[in-house]
């Protein structure tokens, strides 16, 4: 029961778009993902750095996978509706919707900021929801494929300076569980992803130690494990998740002594 999808399996010729592909995270998956083999379209609002992706991929794996890239702003419906169907036609079956794309300004309630919050809102949760509005369809049509959404361990419970950031990625496990009641019975995998601390560009700007912090190299090995297993809920690093799962089911006044006592922020 704890894999509830089918197993991906080898990444040999298989259809990928990533979206967020331009640094981090996503830029790391790509890297692997084409190095066993997949067709990659990659997607970002930077072309010059997906550019330089796509010339890094074809240069160290084999050239017989393809790389295409193409320009999205996911809060752009216009943008979306464009690079969807650029990859619609490039790729007639999808493999794997990966959405790696978000945004991360650290926040605590003395430099609340709607503007940033309205921003962080549009970005990390309506973007894949405007992707999927496009994409779901295609999905459904197929009848299998698999779709990956990539949160985080903030989404699991209140943490200090994610007064944005948090709720949208609480949201986002929220729409992740609920699309898979949806699509699991159409055939369509979903895969909940929830990396803890990596160091990426985003995460440079935090002012505090990060505990249990990886590389974007071996959060992308963890996300490849989990999608070949058919894993759901795909979380890493374990040592720190499973923490964070833990407190989840504590009562609040435990929670909040805990935070208090060991995270100095």
């Amino acid at each position: 029961m704890s894999h509830l999808n089918p197993r991906f399996g080898s990444f040999q010729n298989k259809n990928i778009w990533i979206i967020g592909a331009s640094s981090g995270i996503g830029e790391a998956c790509a890297k692997l993902f084409h190095s066993h083999g997949a067709n990659l379209i990659l997607s970002a609002r930077r072309i010059d750095a997906l550019e330089s992706l796509k010339a890094a991929c074809l240069h160290n794996n084999a050239p017989s996978s393809k790389v295409d890239v193409i320009s999205l702003d996911v809060n752009s419906e216009s943008s979306i509706q464009e690079a969807s169907k650029h990859v619609l036609e490039n790729m007639k079956h999808i493999d794997l919707l990966l959405f790696v794309s978000g945004i991360y300004e650290p926040m605590r309630a003395s430099d609340f900021d709607y503007q940033i919050v309205f921003n962080t809102v549009n970005t990390n949760l309506l973007g894949p929801m405007r992707v999927l509005g496009e994409m779901l369809p295609q999905f459904i049509r197929q009848g299998n494929g698999h779709i990956g959404l990539v949160s985080s361990v903030a989404g699991y419970s209140g943490l200090p300076k994610s007064l944005a950031y948090g709720p949208t990625k609480a949201a986002l496990i929220n729409f992740a569980e609920s699309l898979y009641y949806d699509l699991h019975p159409k055939g369509v995998s979903v895969h909940l992803i929830s990396p803890g601390f990596v160091a990426t560009p985003a995460t440079a700007r935090n002012d505090f130690a990060m505990p249990a912090l990886i590389s974007p190299e071996e959060a992308a090995l963890e996300i490849a494990r989990g999608l070949e297993r058919g894993e759901f809920d795909i979380h890493f690093p374990k040592r720190f998740t499973r923490f964070l799962k833990f407190l989840r089911i504590l009562p609040y006044s435990m929670y909040f002594w805990i935070l208090k006592k060991f995270i100095k922020i």
